[in-house]
């Protein structure tokens, strides 16, 4: 397999380990019975970037909102 091809199946897998990490995120609030409205959930849902889903996903354990999530001054 050439590197290209390498490359677009590493960027594909990158790409789905996001989207299931981001759907987990959703799901966690909304089993902690925090609303989560579709301003939040679109927001998550197109992260791509794992290393802010992995902090978004230690903020969804505590915060007491869903926007919260978003708050940058919170430790993560």
């Amino acid at each position: 397999m050439g590197e290209y091809a390498e490359s677009l199946i590493a960027k594909g897998r990158a790409k789905s380990k996001a989207a299931g990490t981001a759907r987990a995120i959703v799901v966690m609030l909304e089993g902690r019975g925090l609303s989560v409205s579709d301003e939040v959930r679109n927001r998550v849902l197109s992260c791509e970037d794992q290393d802010t889903l992995n902090a978004w996903v230690l903020r969804a354990i505590t915060v007491e909102t869903a926007e919260a999530l978003f708050d940058r001054s919170r430790a993560s």
